[in-house]
């Protein structure tokens, strides 16, 4: 059992108006309406500080707060390697299947809350995105020099061209027959509506821009390996442009053909963080925040994303192999 968590929750002016509970009826909708009552009458939730009844209606300022009791998180792959650590900088290599963040169901079982354990007097800050399915390079900053630096570099993807950032990828999709061997896609990606989520980034005209110079390493039968030279870093980046592209990542339950969520006509939706497919981040280079070396990170793929002769990864803690 973890030690609950409370999430909080400040509405926005279409919310103004609306009860307590259709706010989480409406936000909130992994839980019943018969659910959000009972957590409402025993004073689990709270407006400014004060615990509230299910009709009370908001209003501009309000804050709200719903205080989840302990619970039994999923089990994920605890064992991660430090790659590089100075008083700016932390690269890790993360297992897929570990999330990053707090975020559907997990709070303790995530790589934030390991590295907290570590450095109890303050846990560095991601300064990228890796899918709790996505294993490889991740870079964290532990001073505010490089939180500021960091930030803008990977926010200003033009600098790329001046050699300020570099992140390569691998990924395996399914056969790939009438695709080129290099593709550059720049399909924009922004949210989308989404049954469970309310919404979720996917391929859309509405998106912001998004750029991915992919090559294909292995061709098979059955299986396509990519290399991505990400230029960008919207969220799933990877898994929709290729399967905007035609080739979804073997595996992905979320992102179809176009890049767009899969929708069943009946049973759970699948959501971003549900694993199954094949990414890893091989390698990260930038420039120093304080020092201006240039530096670069990298992880062997895993046995199923390698080429064949390439040195593979055994996973976090463990030892490079040929493959």
């Amino acid at each position: 059992m973890n030690h609950g968590w409370t999430y909080f929750d400040r509405p926005i002016h279409a919310d103004i108006g609306l009860t307590v509970l259709a706010y989480y009826l409406r936000h909130h909708t992994h839980s019943s309406e018969a659910e959000w009552r009972v957590r409402l009458a025993e004073g689990r939730v709270t407006c400014n500080g004060r615990t509230v009844s299910a009709e009370v209606t908001l209003k501009t300022g309000d804050a709200l707060a719903w205080a989840r009791p302990p619970w039994e998180e999923p089990d994920v792959p605890r064992a991660f390697t430090i790659l590089y650590e100075d008083d700016d900088l932390l690269a890790v290599d993360k297992p897929a299947g570990l999330p990053v963040l707090p975020g559907g169901g997990y709070v303790e079982n995530t790589l934030l809350h390991l590295l907290r354990l570590r450095t109890p007097e303050g846990p560095p800050i991601p300064v990228h995105r890796l899918g709790r399915g996505t294993s490889g390079v991740l870079l964290f900053a532990r001073s505010a020099l490089a939180r500021r630096q960091l930030a803008a570099d990977f926010r200003d993807s033009t600098r790329r061209a001046s050699g300020s950032l570099r992140k390569i990828y691998r990924a395996l999709t399914g056969p790939a027959p009438g695709l080129p061997g290099v593709l550059e896609i720049t399909q924009p990606i922004g949210p989308v509506a989404h049954p469970a989520l309310g919404s979720v980034h996917a391929a859309s005209p509405a998106g912001k821009p998004a750029q991915s110079n992919c090559r294909i390493l292995r061709r098979t039968p059955y299986d396509t390996l990519w290399e991505i030279d990400l230029i960008t870093g919207r969220p799933h980046q990877i898994r929709i442009h290729l399967a905007w592209a035609g080739a979804p990542l073997l595996g992905d339950p979320l992102y179809g053909s176009g890049g767009v969520p899969r929708i069943p006509t009946d049973g759970r939706a699948p959501v971003p963080g549900d694993g199954g497919y094949q990414l890893h981040a091989c390698s990260l280079t930038l420039t120093h925040p304080r020092s201006g070396a240039r530096l670069t990170f990298s992880v062997p793929p895993p046995e199923a994303l390698a080429a064949p002769g390439e040195a593979v990864s055994a996973g976090p803690t463990g030892k490079k192999r040929e493959h």
